[in-house]
């Protein structure tokens, strides 16, 4: 083999090809990625309609995040987009040199909604809410379909008229995949595929994916691929007898041998076997995270500290609430499901009481039930707060939409009893009519911007008043020898309302909780 040189030839040629690669980057057309521009001579009305849904990007992500000072130096994020994903990019290598410089190229994907009830703009909203949630799973949005049925088809879901259209648009288009906004039943999804010739998903799969593209931990991993694996085991596809082993031996009822011989397990028991054990085995491994939690939780409620659950739609901003709060540092993203992992970080209401701040995995619109069993666990933070501050996105087109789907999550984990503060946040890009109209409906609110700080100041008020307090006032004379007792009391479980110094000690007027009250009886006065 002859050594190659690294002439100046050969550098020459690298720089070339890399400066052609940049150019091309640089040079691709900065429209958004589901923004399609229909030739007005041919488009009907109907096309209209469709490309008019998806006019621009999904609404959710139309701008890029943009982080402050609470958010910290954000390193997680900066590890999710260390792999950057381009549009168009082709796989085939017109040189070798370009196989360091080679990017993910993203899912072409057409979109399809049914609208059955409600009116025609929530079917919108959904189909803009499916359109953000395909490009967050790492996917370019080329078209969408939404028809109008009573009731879906029991074969392809849409009925063959509107599943030859969604093919012939996908033949046009180019397209990888078809994402149909509801949970398909396992004959529609492949009826559906048998026409479209494509790779069908539905809206359950597609969230499924999100979730398991940003699970972190090793508890949210396991949630992640339980419900992965309750998704797929009624959708498995085997080949009838492939695989399948003959029963050896004198099998037949009666003991005959010849002629009773029949087929053993085929390949799709064998998966279905594999799958429930593991299903098994993750749910074990779940239980065994579970004491852990629960030990934290009851040393909380033994000292009496109280808890607020940070809860909400999808990309509403719990996470930058809780950086604003608390200085947590945790990824802040414009995208759905950006964080899953619960958070929970020690925070102190403006008057020194004590209490912990946890965030929550994202709730939308049709959340699989196999997201919600999975998280059960997790959720449970949200059940066994004090105090839930439910965040809105209040820029949203239809927030009560959002307010709905999160209170419906909630009645499903036994958190819809416990107090709640509405938090709507983004009100630097909010109407203030649609503020004005959701504090209208909602008896306990608070307008903030986690972005800007608008309004933090006033929600920190609200939360110290919401909160369970200190309830028992005492009267004590606390020797100056001991003044640990007294600076125990100026911590965060105690609220001092009067200090006196005397000769004899240190005179407190204080509420303190009732865990604490029996250990100073003997300095009362």
């Amino acid at each position: 083999m002859t050594e190659q040189k690294n002439t100046p030839e050969a550098s020459s040629t690298i720089d070339e090809t890399i400066a052609r690669i940049l150019a091309a980057g640089e040079k691709a057309p900065e429209t958004s990625a589901t923004e399609i521009v229909p030739d007005p001579e041919f488009a009907t009305e109907e096309e209209a309609q469709r490309r008019r849904i998806l006019s621009d990007r999904a609404r959710e992500l139309a701008e890029s995040a943009e982080h402050t000072e609470y958010d910290g130096e954000q390193y997680d994020l900066f590890e999710r987009r260390s792999l950057r994903r381009v549009e168009g990019l082709s796989t085939e290598l017109e040189d070798v040199t370009e196989v360091e410089y080679r990017q993910l190229r993203l899912e072409r994907v057409v979109l399809a909604g049914l609208w059955s009830g409600g009116s025609a703009a929530e079917a919108e909203y959904s189909l803009r809410e499916l359109a953000a949630l395909a490009e967050t799973a790492g996917s370019t949005v080329l078209d969408g379909f939404l028809q109008r049925r009573a009731t879906p088809d029991p074969g392809t879901f849409f009925g063959s008229g509107k599943a030859v259209e969604i093919k012939e648009a996908v033949a046009e288009l180019g397209a990888d995949t078809v994402v149909v906004d509801s949970e398909l039943a396992p004959s529609q999804r492949r009826g559906l595929e048998d026409i479209v010739k494509v790779k069908v998903i539905d809206r359950t799969g597609l969230i499924l994916d999100i979730f398991a593209q940003h699970a972190k931990s090793r508890e949210g991993k396991a949630q992640v691929e339980l419900a992965q694996l309750e998704y797929l085991l009624p959708r498995l596809r085997g080949w009838g007898e492939s695989m399948s082993r003959q029963a050896g031996g004198q099998v037949g009822g009666a003991g005959a041998g010849m002629g009773s011989r029949g087929p053993g397990e085929t390949k799709i028991e064998l998966d279905r076997r594999r799958i429930n054990q593991r299903m098994a085995k993750l749910r074990r491994e779940i239980a065994g995270m579970k004491p852990a939690r629960e030990a934290k939780r009851a040393n909380r409620k033994r000292n009496a500290v109280p808890s607020v659950a940070i809860a909400g739609y999808t990309n509403a901003g719990k996470s930058s609430l809780l950086n604003r709060l608390t200085d947590a540092g945790v990824l802040v993203e414009n995208a759905l499901f950006a964080t899953l992992d619960p958070t929970t970080r020690k925070a102190v209401t403006p008057d020194g009481i004590g209490y912990t701040l946890s965030d929550t995995v994202g709730f939308v619109r049709q959340l699989p039930t196999q997201l919600v069993e999975a998280f059960r666990s997790t959720l449970e933070e949200v059940a066994d707060a004090d105090l839930i501050l439910h965040v809105v996105d209040a820029s949203h087109p239809e927030p009560e939409g959002q307010i709905a789907a999160v209170r419906t999550v909630l009645a499903e984990v036994d958190a819809h009893q416990v107090d709640e503060i509405v938090v709507l946040n983004k009100a630097d890009a909010a109407s203030e009519h649609v503020i004005e109209r959701i504090r209208r409906r909602e008896p306990h609110t608070a307008v903030v911007s986690a972005h800007t700080g608008e309004g933090i100041e006033e929600l920190k008020e609200l939360i110290s008043a919401s909160i369970p307090r200190p309830s028992v006032e005492l009267e004590l004379l606390i020797p100056y020898e001991h003044g640990e007792i007294v600076s125990r009391l100026h911590a965060e479980d105690a609220e001092i309302l009067s200090t006196e110094y005397q000769e004899a000690g240190t005179r407190l007027s204080v509420k303190v909780r009732p865990a604490l009250a029996p250990e100073l009886e003997r300095y009362q006065v």
